[in-house]
């Protein structure tokens, strides 16, 4: 299974030193070609905060034109959305529910 990952959309949250203390985040998974019998996509978002909760850093605050995508990647759930996405993969194109067929003829035992 080919899965391509691709930032679909980020959301910069500036304070005032001019420095990103939050990001929305888009991220498209895709499984194969379009058109494939094979293929699925997904889409998944979160939203990080500088600082979790507990005021622990999720990341450090800088310009957000000192970002890369690979830093964007870097802070985002995607252990968790593989996870999601091969589970989408597995119960939709590689063991589908098996759809039933009513037999019509049945004749109620007597």
């Amino acid at each position: 299974m080919a899965v391509t990952k691709t930032i679909t959309k980020c959301t910069p949250y500036v304070n005032s030193s001019s420095k990103v203390d939050k990001w929305d985040i888009e991220m498209k998974y895709e499984n194969d070609n379009k058109g494939d019998s094979t293929y699925w996509t997904s889409t998944f978002s979160t939203t990080v905060n500088q600082l979790d909760d507990d005021g622990n850093a999720n990341f450090t605050l800088k310009a957000k034109g000192s970002w890369t995508n690979a830093n964007l990647v870097a802070i985002c759930p995607v252990s968790l959305w593989d996870v999601v996405f091969a589970s989408q993969v597995d119960s939709v194109i590689t063991n589908p529910p098996v759809e039933s067929t009513p037999d019509e003829a049945f004749n109620v035992p007597s």
